[in-house]
């Protein structure tokens, strides 16, 4: 069971217009508004004819960076390598001056991904089997006006969601204004996260905790609301503060979680099996976090099909994931499975074929295609 060849394949896939049905384009954050989104996929065959597949974000916004490292620094050392050793090839990597994790994350997923082909049996089943069948996922929403987001409030809540986050960081004043609209229009009854994207500064984020406390609006958590490796604001925070205070991109950097940890200083954390470094890195992250009583969830950014099958495994198969996930599968346009994943009131399903268990349809690959 050896890696025989590697293809690494840039795509760009557009996203469902807000005037559709669970429609998110035009996607605003503090720094762009997406109607597409780039992906690289890493599709990895076996020496048996088994095809494993992984898949990332463009690093830097670049799709021709993220596919020169992956061709150039990653894919020469995977040729050959054997699928029984996946940890120890991950593990062997080391770079002092860059984090080549993410790159790592797509091809650890591939190679479990052809794993368990070979085997016949799940990544689930590989990882010790799953605790659940269907995973509840967040409804995304970018920024929008009062109303709009009010709208998408009550939708997402009629359609079964339990959860909802929104971007933020344009104004804070005005993301409060969002929120309490959000609350009133649902009477509490949908949990509501923000996520400024390292957009506030910490006072800031103290007057918007603050204001929404005093109008009775309990956030599941205020997610990375200050910048990376600014350790010390996230302490102060949760002492100036009830809401719950997560990190996300600070989980990117493996020292930055233990250390945050360590401090009490977070909530919750958000981590993301692609900067982790793969399924296997993820679960320690949860196990770090699990045992000092921090809550776990799963980042999304704007994952395909791949990724997002793989994201269902390692929440399946880790009790440390105690809130449910982001998700905007549902967003897409078009997906490159074929089936889809299924999705219904506000759950995905865990795929159970073997693998990953997904059928990634190539026809569609190419005709999203962006070389």
């Amino acid at each position: 069971m050896q890696v025989r060849d590697v293809s690494v394949i840039p795509v760009t896939i557009p996203i469902r217009s807000r005037e559709e049905p669970y429609g998110l384009a035009p996607y605003v954050s503090n720094h762009d508004a997406i109607t597409e989104r780039d992906r690289v996929l890493v599709r990895l065959e076996t020496t048996n004819g088994e095809v494993g597949w992984g898949e990332m974000l463009a690093a830097m916004e670049s799709l021709e960076a993220t596919v020169a490292v992956l061709e150039e620094v990653v894919v020469p050392e995977l040729v050959g390598q054997s699928l029984e050793k996946i940890i120890p090839f991950v593990e062997s990597f080391y770079h002092p001056y860059v984090t080549i994790d993410p790159f790592l994350g797509a091809v650890e997923t591939a190679m479990w991904d052809a794993l368990g082909r070979e085997l016949s049996v799940s990544v689930s089943t590989l990882f010790g089997g799953a605790d659940r069948t269907e995973v509840p996922v967040a409804y995304c929403v970018g920024i929008l006006d009062a109303e709009e987001s009010a709208e998408e409030a009550t939708f997402a809540h009629e359609a079964g969601f339990t959860a909802l986050k929104t971007k933020a960081g344009h104004d804070w004043r005005e993301d409060i204004d969002r929120l309490v609209a959000m609350d009133d229009a649902t009477d509490g009854r949908i949990d509501l996260r923000i996520d400024p994207n390292q957009g506030w500064s910490f006072e800031e984020t103290v007057r918007v905790g603050r204001r929404l406390e005093d109008a009775d609006v309990s956030l599941q958590y205020l997610e990375q609301p200050v910048r990376v490796d600014t350790f010390g604001s996230y302490a102060k925070l949760r002492e100036r503060l009830r809401t719950p205070i997560a990190v996300n991109e600070d989980t990117y950097f493996r020292h930055n979680l233990t250390h945050l940890v360590g401090e009490d200083a977070i909530d919750v954390a958000l981590v993301d099996l692609v900067p982790a470094g793969g399924i296997a890195r993820t679960k320690e992250q949860v196990a770090v976090a699990r045992d000092a009583g921090v809550s776990v969830s799963h980042h999304c950014g704007f994952d395909l099909g791949i990724k997002t099958a793989a994201m269902l495994h390692t929440v399946a198969t880790t009790p440390g994931f105690d809130i449910a996930p982001d998700s905007v599968y549902y967003g897409w346009e078009s997906d490159i499975l074929d089936p889809e994943l299924e999705f219904s009131e506000g759950s995905l399903r865990v795929p159970d074929g073997p693998g990953l268990g997904i059928n990634v349809d190539e026809a569609e690959v190419e005709r999203y295609r962006t070389d």
